[in-house]
């Protein structure tokens, strides 16, 4: 019995460090810029460019990133994405995401930009995502401002 209690405590001690390792936390993006890749007569396409951020402490894997995307508090598009990506422990990652928008979503943003070099918006989504402990669909949801500068790169 002296030998098997140490080896119990031991691999006890071991599973809470190993789940405090593979612990999850969602990880989180927002916009940083736009490239316009496409403009027709009913609309155009462009790339958002993500900065998702994972804060765990292992590489996550997505199969799939859907977003929508609000400029001014105007419907402007969805994007999304379904090809492998890899998500680094505890950093950023930059994601370029097609998207396609009609003009009439194009107006408040439009103005925004005008009226002040910059604009609203309001980025929700999911992305599903492969970890340690299985598969996880999480939110994304953000908010910020995008200058004139980071459009026209």
């Amino acid at each position: 019995m002296r030998r098997v209690l140490p080896l119990i405590l031991g691999l006890g001690f071991g599973g809470c460090a190993l789940a405090q390792q593979v612990r999850f936390q969602a990880p989180s993006a927002r916009l940083a810029g736009v490239s316009i890749t496409g403009l027709g007569l009913s609309g155009g396409s462009l790339d958002l460019k993500l900065d998702v951020f994972n804060p765990n402490s292992y590489t996550l894997r997505s199969t799939r990133l859907q977003v929508g995307i609000d400029l001014e508090n105007t419907p402007f598009g969805t994007a999304a994405i379904d090809r492998p990506l890899e998500l680094a422990p505890a950093a950023h990652s930059e994601v370029r995401v097609p998207l396609t928008f009609t003009w009439s979503g194009v107006g408040a943003g439009a103005r925004a930009m005008l009226g002040k070099g910059s604009v609203d918006y309001g980025l929700t989504g999911r992305i599903l995502v492969n970890t340690p402990l299985g598969e996880r669909s999480v939110d994304l949801r953000t908010n910020g401002v995008v200058a004139i500068a980071d459009l026209t790169r």
